[in-house]
């Protein structure tokens, strides 16, 4: 009888320490290959649980509600500040992540994060316009400002065929670079002309959209977008493989626009900081990092990514802007307390009115 228990044991004890060799990500959907996971799965003989989110505020409010066990999260630059504030997140330890040398400097430092000690660059987008070209040329409308998404003599020729993204900072931050502000803009006065713009637009639009606008492209209900470019992306992908009668172009407005950097963070209930790093280093492995520009068309901050990526998407300047375009490109920075309120209520008021 004891030989039978520890026989059972013995044959038991693998699958236990399997059972605790599991990396838990918290992620944006669709933001990882599958390919990637299983690769990152073998190589570390563990297992990888995702759970998915649709806006960085979707994140936070779980985490604030008490989700724990996260061992990585991903969230945008502005996302992260409001973390480490919470004082929620672990420092890295850069000493484990020799791959880290490969991201661009550009991408190091920011203001979200001075000297990376919590977070490392996976990916970025660029808050753009997505139009249908051909509509576009034939109504002799232009594709690179933000006049065509709030100048009435433009949107008149466009009723209903506009989509805005359905978010504050977004939408507002636009507003603000059309009026050559800045997006992280906190005076009043300035926040209310954004408001009085996007009011002056708003009855030309078909709806405040942040979920279905790529599928609306891609079919031809829409005819202008704003968005992601690794949304637009995608769009222009599926307007090709359904033989759309049209295609979907995208561009960066020239008046500015915001950059959006996702990075990889360790969460402080996160179980299994070992497997964190490792899964770090191996997403800032060339050929890894690279697979996810290859599948969403995102921005790519890693140098040793470049080599591996498609040519029409490296060479895209809405993915990978030159340094003149990236100088008009603005992170979204997290807004103090009174200004976060102040901002709620324009939106309240744009909303409603």
């Amino acid at each position: 009888m004891q030989r039978l228990l520890v026989l059972v044991a013995l044959i038991a004890a693998p699958a236990m320490a399997l059972a605790d060799d599991v990396l838990y990500l918290y992620n944006w959907n669709n933001y990882i290959s599958d390919a990637a996971v299983r690769r990152f799965e073998a190589r570390c003989r563990c297992r990888v649980k995702q759970d998915y989110y649709s806006s960085n505020e979707e994140m936070l409010a779980k985490l604030a509600a008490g989700a724990a066990g996260y061992d990585i999260l991903v969230p945008t630059g502005n996302a992260v500040e409001t973390l480490i504030r919470e004082n929620a997140l672990r420092p890295i330890d850069k000493s484990r992540l020799p791959n880290l040398a490969s991201i661009r400097p550009e991408f190091l430092d920011t203001p979200f994060d001075p000297g990376n000690r919590y977070s490392v660059p996976y990916a970025y987008s660029v808050t753009l316009i997505g139009y249908n070209e051909q509509k576009m040329k034939e109504l002799g409308l232009p594709t690179g400002t933000w006049a065509v998404i709030f100048e009435p003599k433009y949107l008149e020729r466009l009723k209903g065929k506009v989509t805005v993204l359905d978010d504050p900072r977004e939408l507002i931050g636009a507003a603000l670079r059309y009026l050559g502000h800045s997006i992280n803009e906190t005076d009043e006065a300035r926040l209310k002309q954004a408001r009085d713009l996007i009011l002056r637009a708003k009855p030309y639009w078909a709806a405040f959209n942040a979920s279905s606008y790529i599928k609306e492209l891609t079919i031809g209900n829409i005819w202008l977008a704003h968005g992601y470019s690794s949304d637009m992306f995608q769009a222009a992908q599926d307007a090709e493989k359904a033989r759309r009668p049209f295609t979907i172009g995208y561009a960066t407005p020239r008046e500015g626009a915001v950059i959006a950097v996702d990075s990889m963070v360790l969460h402080k209930s996160g179980r299994r900081p070992d497997l964190a790093h490792l899964f770090i280093d191996f997403m800032l492995e060339g050929g890894n990092s690279a697979e996810l520009t290859n599948l969403t068309g995102s921005g790519n901050p890693n140098l040793a990514a470049l080599p591996h990526i498609r040519p029409d998407i490296k060479d895209n300047p809405a993915v990978f802007p030159d340094t003149e375009a990236r100088k008009r490109l603005e992170m979204m920075r997290d807004l103090d307390r009174k200004s976060r309120r102040l901002v709620n209520r324009l939106w309240t008021e744009i909303k409603v009115r």
